[in-house]
């Protein structure tokens, strides 16, 4: 069930059975001259709804800007500031949280929102505590990164190697080719590509990655590809989220 399409009837029924929500969240930001701006929210999406059919899970609006303040060089991309998200995050798990959800699985798309998710669930607990929330010990949040499932990863490596890189991967480029294929980019891609550099400031992150690629072919992906990456997360990250409902 996804949540913009249901009615507070359905929802309140739904939580007679289930006080699971799955949140899709990802970024809105470069991906390289071939890869769209919206891939990490797009992948994140789209896995979630495929999660969230699985399992017969409800599914809330994607997240579609996350923290991405390292990519702001690159003219479409929009970050918030891990602060902004923070308040963002707490005020979703809160909203829900007083309607009778306790178990909240986000689903993401982009590795730069990782260390905020963490904080802002520390954030959300203590912050309902504060509210007294009739059901904030039960409350629990988890984060899942559909890239880093084991059968995505393996299978990245066996297609692409070392031209997976880290970022406008031809993994995730085919997902989105996957997903949208009227929208498949083509671009010429330089042979040499930044690698290695550490993640500082946003001019920084261009200097040393003037094309917005770190370490990626995404010349070697293709929808088939995608239709790979996309039901094997969708098979890894339903069993996760049923062994995260289940658990204490």
């Amino acid at each position: 069930m996804l949540l913009h399409l249901s009615t507070w009837q359905e929802v309140e029924a739904y939580l007679q059975q289930s006080s699971g929500m799955i949140i899709p969240i990802g970024s809105t930001e470069q991906h390289g001259p071939t890869g769209l701006i919206g891939t990490d929210a797009i992948c994140a999406e789209a896995i979630a709804r495929g999660v969230g059919e699985t399992t017969q899970a409800m599914v809330a609006p994607t997240i579609n800007v996350g923290m991405a303040l390292h990519h702001t060089a690159f003219p479409g991309t929009i970050s918030l500031r891990p602060s902004t998200m923070i308040q963002v995050v707490r005020d979703y798990i809160t909203c829900l949280a007083k309607a009778g959800f306790s178990k909240f699985y986000f689903i993401n798309g982009h590795g730069g929102n990782i260390a905020t998710l963490k904080a802002a669930f520390s954030e959300t607990y203590a912050h309902l505590d504060d509210l007294q929330i009739s059901n904030a010990h039960k409350v629990q949040c988890q984060v899942a990164n559909w890239f880093m499932c084991g059968s995505v990863y393996k299978l990245a490596k066996e297609l692409y190697g070392d031209q997976e890189g880290s970022h406008a991967t031809p993994s995730e480029v085919a997902l989105t080719q996957y997903i949208y294929p009227e929208a498949i980019k083509q671009a010429p891609l330089s042979s040499e590509v930044g690698s290695g550099h550490r993640i500082y400031g946003a001019k920084d992150f261009r200097q040393h990655y003037p094309d917005g690629r770190m370490a990626s072919n995404p010349a070697l992906a293709t929808p088939e590809h995608g239709k790979q990456f996309y039901e094997l997360a969708v098979k890894e990250l339903s069993n996760g989220y049923l062994e995260f409902l289940s658990a204490e």
